[in-house]
């Protein structure tokens, strides 16, 4: 039961920081609440929580000594499936946020990639790398000639 409800509760926890980077990106409250690394505290928690509950003898040697059967196996029990659910949702936002943060500093439109770091962070960095490499390469340069030229 209290596995259930924290993990419930992680999955909820996570949606306001999300519409806020999505949604409210140049708000001074998105701002003010990504500066803040307290969301990542209580979600490490939640892992913290998560992972406790994970360790057994089994669980220590196939993590120690990773193979996929094995880790197939491992995943399929309920712990370990919220444990590395907790551990996705703190990457994915710590990710997302910092994306968020390159954007900010760097005029980069990056709702795009914030949307693909909500579901699969590693596709959103790319995305985000592309995307600034893209803005470095054909918009920064030309408006930095026309700051020269005038």
């Amino acid at each position: 039961m209290a596995l259930d409800l924290v993990f419930n509760f992680a999955n909820i926890f996570v949606l306001p920081f999300w519409i806020l980077l999505i949604f409210l990106p140049n708000w001074g409250i998105t701002k003010k609440v990504m500066s803040s690394f307290l969301p990542f505290v209580v979600l490490v928690t939640v892992y913290i929580f998560f992972f406790a509950n994970t360790l057994t003898v089994d669980s220590i040697e196939a993590l120690s000594n990773p193979d996929l059967a094995t880790l197939t196996e491992l995943f399929s029990e309920k712990s370990v499936a919220a444990a590395s659910w907790a551990h996705f949702l703190v990457m994915d936002l710590f990710v997302g946020r910092w994306v968020y943060w390159q954007g900010q500093e760097n005029g980069i439109f990056t709702v795009h990639s914030i949307i693909l770091c909500l579901f699969a962070s590693p596709m959103g960095l790319l995305s985000h790398l592309i995307t600034a490499w893209i803005t470095q390469r054909f918009f920064k340069s030309s408006e930095t000639t026309e700051t020269a030229s005038s």
